[in-house]
């Protein structure tokens, strides 16, 4: 009992520790599960680990018999996975499909061949047991890639490759692991080719592919006829997952991995309600996984396999090549002829951090072959473990410098964030994104994200009192914040909650409506129109759901125009002044403080048309109409 909750407490605290200094988990939790497994046999009376993973009669202590820990890290390792496979959608690939494929096509295979002939040259393995190493170490995994994706504000194709290769490249690690060990199994610790192995290749595909999708489509028959009741969808889509791994790795042994990852891709590009709060559920789980199992793998190495790393000078130099040369030449190779810039190619060549699948899988196979005596077989899982935790520190540690020398973080955010999906903020996002910014909408109705993810807008069904938008790192390029719901509370609250986080450039509200009819004049700056409170908007976009540009043509004109819309034009709201260069600024209460030029500035504005300018004064145009 004393093991299990330590563990989980020592998890919870690794995370922690790596949000407080801002690095990615898997080293902190690495570090743990070493104090209290191998390096706790160094000061404790019998010599014995403070936590044993696996039971040893002889102690009489340990958390799980037999090979039952591995059954839990496979399992663990699923539902991280289709986690992972629920945030891939393919929009978001445009332009960098290309890289992606080659990336986990061509990059894995030159990883595989160079790691192997480093492993059999460098370590003297033999060649069974190098390209094992060499398929344990093809991924890099989401748990890692995703803390340094959140930290950093890394330009769109840089995040979209990192992310998609971390999730999509595991199951294809995990597959060259198992027919490697295929291969040693069937043919006597030979390399030699047998149908044993094509066969088990086959079967993992056609399996995996087909369970996985299927079991997709029926989730999202479920989800979308509301089969299961509320309370239960939750624990139902963790069991329906299991049920999907469990079920294909019976009829084709390690296929699992590759079913889950594709269940979860088929889920993220289909219109699911809850999608949201699904994957909310698998964040929190995967966590706890990620937690539990780093620091049980770690403590279920060894002094005898670390010390294998520590006499010698070949793991390092092994270390250096896999990581300062093999990454980069699979990167250039994989990119070649694509639109990643030679910048963007050097940084994701120097970030390939290893994760949980590398570190589970080489637990398991370095075990059960070490069993069987196969020659070199003791150096799988320390070998494995020195790839993720020298990666990771690596990464961790220089991952912001590197890229802020090689110029692919955003240093201008121009996206925008409009809180509120009503009808009038989706007209207001759709034109912003026509203007070329990043779009992102959120509301806690799932019927308006739907809506506005039909109009081709990026929306997230969330609660905006809770910390879930500021983990979201599809948010990293967001400079503007709109508050644009109907409650003025939730649209305070999201100015003072968010505008650290996501207002570098403007963070606005709407004004409230006892506002509008104080007498005083409201000179917050926050404020997006001061005219016109959410009943005004709502009035505007159901008399005409147009935004439209107004040509100017100096100062003096757009403040008699604007004075003009106030007293007189009912059902136009100006939004935001456009400068020659595109900029889009709101407006604000004092209109003599801004500048506007006799040619190329444009007054945005929701509602009904305006009159097109002609040779009467634009004002008196308007009263005429009016």
């Amino acid at each position: 009992m004393e093991e299990l909750a330590g563990i989980i407490i020592l998890g919870i605290f690794a995370q922690w520790l790596a949000w407080r200094i801002r690095v990615p988990a898997i080293l902190p939790l690495i570090v743990i599960g070493l104090l209290v497994g191998p390096l706790s046999t160094l000061w404790t009376e019998d010599g014995a680990k403070l936590i044993s993973p696996i039971f040893e009669n002889d102690a009489g202590k340990g958390l799980f018999p037999g090979r039952s820990l591995f059954y839990f890290v496979s399992l663990a390792i699923g539902v991280i996975l289709f986690e992972g496979g629920l945030t891939l959608k393919f929009k978001e690939v445009q332009g960098t499909q290309r890289s992606i494929l080659r990336l986990i096509s061509l990059g894995s295979l030159i990883t595989f061949i160079g790691a192997g002939l480093a492993a059999h040259f460098i370590m003297g393995l033999g060649w069974s047991i190098s390209f094992l190493f060499a398929g344990l170490i093809i991924v890099t995994g989401p748990t890692v890639i995703a803390p340094i994706l959140q930290n950093i504000p890394l330009t769109r194709n840089v995040s979209t490759v990192l992310k998609w290769e971390g999730i999509l490249i595991d199951p294809i690690g995990a597959l060259v692991a198992v027919l490697v060990f295929e291969f040693i199994s069937s043919t006597d610790h030979g390399m030699g080719f047998t149908s044993h192995a094509l066969l088990t290749f086959v079967e993992i595909v056609i399996y995996g592919g087909t369970l996985g999708y299927l079991a997709g489509i029926g989730l999202y028959h479920i989800i979308k006829r509301q089969l299961v009741p509320h309370y239960l969808m939750n624990v139902f889509v963790l069991a329906y997952v299991l049920l999907d791994f469990v079920l294909s790795d019976v009829l084709a042994h390690e296929s699992g991995l590759l079913a889950v990852v594709v269940m979860g891709l088929v889920l993220a590009n289909k219109d699911v309600p809850r999608i949201k709060e699904i994957l909310s559920f698998k964040e929190s789980l995967s966590v706890l996984l990620i937690s539990i199992l780093f620091i049980l793998l770690a403590a279920n190495i060894n002094m005898s396999e670390l010390r294998l790393l520590t006499e010698d000078w070949r793991p390092i130099a092994l270390f250096g090549f896999v990581a300062l040369i093999l990454r980069p030449i699979s990167v250039f190779a994989s990119t070649y002829q694509g639109n990643l810039s030679t910048n963007e190619k050097l940084f994701i060549s120097w970030v390939g951090p290893r994760g949980i699948v590398a570190a589970g899988i080489a637990s398991l196979f370095g075990l059960t072959l070490a069993e069987k005596n196969v020659p070199g077989a003791e150096y799988i899982t320390p070998l494995v473990f020195m790839i993720v935790l020298g990666t990771v520190l690596l990464n961790a540690t220089t991952a912001r410098l590197m890229a802020r020398l090689l110029g692919v973080i955003q240093n201008v955010s121009n996206g925008v964030l409009i809180l509120g999906a009503s009808d009038f903020a989706i007209t207001i996002g759709k034109y912003l994104k026509e203007q070329g910014r990043s779009v992102h909408l959120v509301d806690s109705n799932s019927n308006n994200i739907d809506t506005a993810r039909e109009e081709g807008l990026e929306g997230f069904v969330a609660n905006i009192y809770n910390d879930e938008l500021a983990e979201e790192y599809e948010l990293l390029d967001v400079g503007y914040l709109l508050a644009l719901t109907g409650s003025n509370p939730v649209n305070t609250y999201a100015i003072n909650r968010y505008e650290d986080i996501f207002g570098e450039r403007g963070a606005y509200r709407l004004i409230s409506a006892k506002e509008l009819k104080q007498k005083d004049p409201i000179e917050d700056a926050s404020i997006f129109s001061y005219h016109d409170d959410f009943i005004n908007f709502s009035d505007a976009h159901r008399e005409a759901n147009t935004i439209y540009e107004y040509p100017l043509s100096g100062k003096e004109e757009f403040i008699e125009l604007m004075a003009t819309i106030r007293e007189e034009r009912k059902y136009v709201i100006p939004l935001f002044l456009k400068m020659p260069d595109g900029n889009l600024d709101p407006l604000p209460y004092d209109l003599d403080n801004i500048t506007v030029g006799n040619e190329g500035y444009q007054l945005v504005y929701l509602g009904k048309k305006l009159p097109e300018p002609s040779a009467k004064h634009p004002a008196e145009q308007l009263s005429e109409d009016a």
